[in-house]
């Protein structure tokens, strides 16, 4: 007797309960966030509520003003702050060089909000402008994501080639079939690590850029770096502002320098934590899977393999999904159809240096890293399907 929900398509029902899974995950994520910032910043806002309320009684009391009058002037100055308008002086926002760092925080999708188009002509445009842009700066995360994750790649091939001649192992041995670099699969932990490290000397040194140029203190610095690099951009704090600094030029190439290699560097490392994280979510979902003795459709066991969880179900389904800490094997990812983000076969094949080709036609749909692969990929196998 078939079970309706085992007879869809093996990878449909792991996708779809790995998607229910993440979003419960992502909203008790949310949830646990709201509690913790509720309770630290709450209070701080009651209070700077209060000191204002106060503040406003103090001065309207002392100088015989009108309460009512005053608010409308306040409020203007709410309009005119919103076009760039301060009570210290500050660069102007769109000169050439100020709508250069307009648009650079549009295509990075930073957006810090200090500067915005106030005309309808203006907002029509940067919703063209942000469209075309913002796909065309993703594109270039990937590739250099793709450059990155090649590079890492020989360098973590040459470090365990040389680990494996120390050993005596290296040669022609290691050149053999049952050699252990074919078998060799790099560690998405060490990837994780080394752009951890390299995020971090830039966040660093950034910071020490900040806090001299714009007088921050140091950890202050260290919190926008964060907030710009991964493209948050709440813009309460905001580089390359003032009028006139030392250095100025200098500092603004700087300025820029370090906000594209730190956007570059966090962007890359999210897309490796974000294989790790489904690694778990496999993990979670075969544990909540082990309660089931037997698949109802094909009568054979789940069994485990050490700290694998492996279904034969189906022999279309991933025999290398792990939580080792390991990228899957180029025969794993080729002999099997697994929707896994395409950054696992780029470090595996670049570290091999001599990819395999697929069994699946190739039809323009394939390459690509993180969000950009798992798109290709969808569509490489939609159209193969049909």
């Amino acid at each position: 007797k078939k079970c309706r929900i085992c007879c869809l398509p093996l990878h449909l029902n792991e996708d779809n309960a790995r998607f229910g899974l993440l979003a419960a995950l992502i909203l008790l994520y949310l949830l646990c966030g709201a509690v913790v910032f509720s309770a630290l910043e709450h209070p701080s806002e009651l209070q700077a509520h209060s000191r204002w309320d106060e503040q406003l009684a103090n001065f309207t009391e002392q100088n015989s003003i009108n309460l009512k009058s005053l608010e409308v002037l306040l409020k203007q100055y709410e309009e005119a702050f919103a076009t760039g308008i301060r009570v210290d002086k500050l660069r102007p926002r769109w000169d050439f060089s100020g709508a250069f760092y307009f648009v650079a925080t549009v295509v990075s999708t930073i957006g810090f909000g200090m500067t915005t188009p106030v005309t309808i002509a203006g907002k029509i445009f940067l919703i063209f402008y942000g469209l075309i842009g913002c796909a065309a700066t993703i594109l270039f995360f990937n590739l250099f994501l793709e450059r990155i994750i090649t590079m890492l790649a020989y360098i973590m091939r040459w470090c365990h080639e040389r680990q494996l001649r120390r050993s005596g192992m290296g040669g022609e041995e290691a050149r053999s079939e049952d050699d252990s670099l074919e078998g060799w699969k790099p560690s998405v932990y060490y990837v994780m690590l080394i752009l951890g490290i390299a995020a971090l000397l830039i966040a660093c040194s950034a910071s020490a850029l900040y806090s001299a140029m714009e007088e921050w203190d140091y950890f202050e610095s260290l919190y926008f770096c964060f907030v710009a690099f991964s493209t948050i951009g709440f813009g309460d704090v905001v580089s390359s502002q003032r009028e006139f600094y030392k250095a100025q030029e200098a500092y603004r190439l700087g300025n820029c320098l370090f906000i594209l290699m730190g956007v570059c560097c966090i962007y890359s490392l999210f897309n490796v934590i974000s294989i790790i994280i489904k690694q778990t979510l496999n993990w979670i979902l075969g544990k909540l899977d082990c309660s089931r003795a037997q698949c109802p459709c094909r009568g054979r066991p789940y069994r485990r393999r050490g700290q694998a969880l492996e279904t034969v179900c189906d022999s279309e389904t991933d025999a290398g999904r792990r939580l080792s800490g390991e990228m899957i094997s180029v025969n794993d990812f080729m002999t099997n159809k697994v929707s896994l983000a395409i950054l696992q076969k780029q470090l595996s094949e670049t570290a091999h240096g001599n990819p395999r080709q697929s069994h699946v036609r190739q039809n323009g749909f394939s390459g690509g890293v993180g969000a950009f692969a798992i798109m290709n990929n969808r569509l490489q196998e939609t159209s193969v399907e049909r």
